[in-house]
């Protein structure tokens, strides 16, 4: 029987990677991915083990949100079919093929993007419109989700704000789209890895998650706009550019 406190650091990990993906729309999956990958577990395993503790965090987060009243519901209809697709094609890739191989050209995108957005909360230049790209991004989000073990709000999230969408409900409505795509992704993962996917850092992972969930919907809901599109700028840059110099070095 595995060692209870062996659950403790994975517990962490997950409390503070959903603190900042519910309050921020992002950073769940790139966090605890890059821990479990660290630690030596294999990228579709440590994708499998992340989309079956957000499978939980996110229902949380989901209800969280839409209780805080966070959901835009047509951004929400928009992006939700198109990012299951895209989960599905993204999970039965990385099961079949090595999916690295664009990883650095995508990391190099979003820091660039995150620069941007961080740029733009400095200087409070951010007008709110309505997005006019929301389908495409869904589908390259979820693709890239499931194939490199996160990404779906830095894709999603990132991209809407730039186009002026409300940093607010863009955080919640992606947010609670993802858990529809994170079901569909670990079902995914189930039918072709098995139940040997899932590990004690799956279980660690959800536990803490589920606790921080409700704490980062409160938070989107009290932030100021460019304060919220400020620390998006910041997380995504800093996420992404580690994992690019990780991708260029490995």
């Amino acid at each position: 029987m595995a060692d209870p406190s062996a659950l403790v650091p994975f517990m962490l990990i997950g409390f503070a990677a959903q603190l900042i993906d519910g309050a921020l729309g992002m950073a769940f999956g790139q966090i605890s991915s890059t821990l479990l990958i660290s630690l030596g577990v294999q990228p579709k395993v440590a994708s499998a083990s992340v989309h079956a503790a957000e499978t939980f965090t996110t229902a949380v987060s989901a209800v969280s949100h839409v209780a805080h009243r966070n959901v835009d519901w047509w951004l929400f209809f928009k992006i939700v079919i198109p990012g299951v697709i895209g989960g599905v094609l993204g999970a039965y890739v990385l099961t079949q093929i090595p999916a690295g191989t664009a990883k650095p050209f995508v990391l190099a995108y979003l820091t660039a993007l995150g620069l941007y957005l961080f740029y733009r909360g400095i200087m409070h230049r951010h007008t709110e419109r309505r997005p006019k790209i929301i389908s495409p991004l869904g589908l390259v989000g979820g693709f890239l989700d499931a194939a490199g073990g996160g990404g779906w709000g830095a894709i999603v999230t990132s991209n809407l704000l730039v186009q002026g969408s409300n940093p607010r409900h863009t955080i919640g409505t992606v947010n609670t789209a993802e858990f529809f795509l994170t079901i569909t992704i670990s079902a995914t993962f189930l039918a072709t890895l098995g139940w040997e996917a899932f590990t004690i850092a799956t279980l660690g992972l959800l536990i803490g998650g589920v606790l921080a969930a409700p704490f980062g919907a409160w938070i989107a809901k009290r932030v100021n706009p460019d304060t919220l599109l400020t620390f998006v700028g910041a997380v995504v840059t800093l996420t992404s550019s580690y994992g690019l110099f990780r991708a260029m070095t490995s």
